[in-house]
């Protein structure tokens, strides 16, 4: 399977300070692969850096085969790559309906802008009910939701995922990962997931890479990874729960 997305020995600073190092990291096309890592570790900056929002240092990043670095934002959007930031960052006084149509700007197909709307709704029974109310007035939630509706309306061949569970309940996190597994299987979305919840990304992913200090240091499938004593400890929490309470954490597996 052909990789959609690579970054090449890409650095990125705010100022003096280096906040990724040397990254490099592939993602295949129809995929979910997740970076994991503690805060501070540059997680957020390698998202910024693909999306254009930050110019990389050094390094290259290229996208269906062609090079994006630092490249204006707008014009990655419209190549088939949307960002959906932390923080959710919706239209506080727009409506739902309007925040999802301004996800299509770039768009001329009227048709398929229907369609998508009535897919989004169907993800999300919840915006459809609150498609007239200013999204300034959702809660934490239903924001998230909408933001990553508001992306799938620009038809991207690419999400970029930030913390999509920051803030939210066991439940609604629960909800908000079905949705984005559904997405990729249904649609083919590949997407690149940024999240400290390492028991949802590990088990949503297809394939990872742990960031640490800016720098990545490890890298495998998610099924793999979860098998790996460090990770375990560090961030599944398992330094004594052993073998047997990981196989009881896989057998409660019911949606991938």
């Amino acid at each position: 399977m052909s990789d959609i997305l690579r970054l090449a020995n890409v650095e990125s600073a705010y100022g003096p300070i280096k906040a990724i190092r040397g990254v490099s990291l592939q993602a295949a096309q129809g995929r979910i692969v997740t970076v994991l890592g503690s805060n501070g570790a540059g997680k957020s900056t390698i998202l910024k850096t693909i999306s254009g929002v930050l110019d990389p240092t050094r390094g290259s990043v290229t996208f269906c085969g062609e090079d994006i670095t630092a490249r204006d934002p707008a014009d990655i959007v419209r190549r088939g790559l949307v960002h959906v930031p932390e923080g959710r960052e919706v239209f506080p006084l727009l409506t739902v309906h309007d925040n999802l149509l301004m996800g299509a700007y770039t768009r001329s197909d009227k048709d398929g802008v229907a369609r998508d709307l009535e897919q989004v709704y169907a993800y999300f029974p919840i915006l459809r009910e609150r498609r007239q109310q200013d999204a300034g007035l959702l809660s934490g939630g239903q924001q998230q939701m909408l933001a990553i509706s508001r992306a799938l309306m620009g038809a991207p061949q690419l999400m970029l995922l930030d913390e999509p569970s920051l803030g939210l309940s066991p439940k609604l996190t629960r909800e908000i990962f079905e949705i984005v597994v559904r997405i990729n299987r249904e649609r083919g979305t590949t997407i690149l997931l940024v999240e400290q919840n390492a028991h949802m990304a590990l088990n949503a992913a297809d394939f990872g890479y742990v960031l640490e200090n800016g720098r990545i240091v490890m890298e495998d499938s998610c099924d793999r990874l979860r098998e790996k004593d460090d990770i375990r400890e560090f961030y599944l929490g398992m330094k004594d729960a052993g073998v047997r309470g990981e196989r009881r954490w896989k057998k409660k597996k019911t949606w991938r």
